[in-house]
């Protein structure tokens, strides 16, 4: 199992545990868990509205795509450990990792 956190936008920390086979993405595990990730354009960081913040485990993460860093140039509460969850690949490389709800 792969087990992580999710900070949502009250300040809530939750666990999240999934399987290890799960061909998802971040932003696909988060609507299923019934978070509100509106993920409008449904996984093509087009619209940001997965932006999630990386408290821990960035270093864990390859880098974003230019696709993904154009878009996350265009939030402006964006930081250096901003990602869009629609590009984050499920994996067991998430394992410990924390994430925080950002986009709206």
């Amino acid at each position: 199992m792969i087990k992580f956190e999710i900070e949502d936008r009250q300040g809530n920390i939750q666990e999240v545990e999934i399987p290890e086979d799960i061909n998802l993405s971040l932003m696909e595990v988060l609507k299923a868990s019934d978070y509100p990730v509106l993920a409008t354009c449904g996984g093509m960081a087009l619209c940001a509205t997965c932006h999630v913040e990386v408290q821990r485990g960035l270093e864990k993460l390859g880098g974003p795509s230019d696709a993904e860093l154009d878009m996350l140039d265009t939030l402006p509460d964006a930081s250096s450990a901003s990602r869009l969850a629609c590009q984050i690949k499920i994996g067991s490389h998430l394992s410990g990792m924390m994430f925080k709800l950002k986009g709206e």
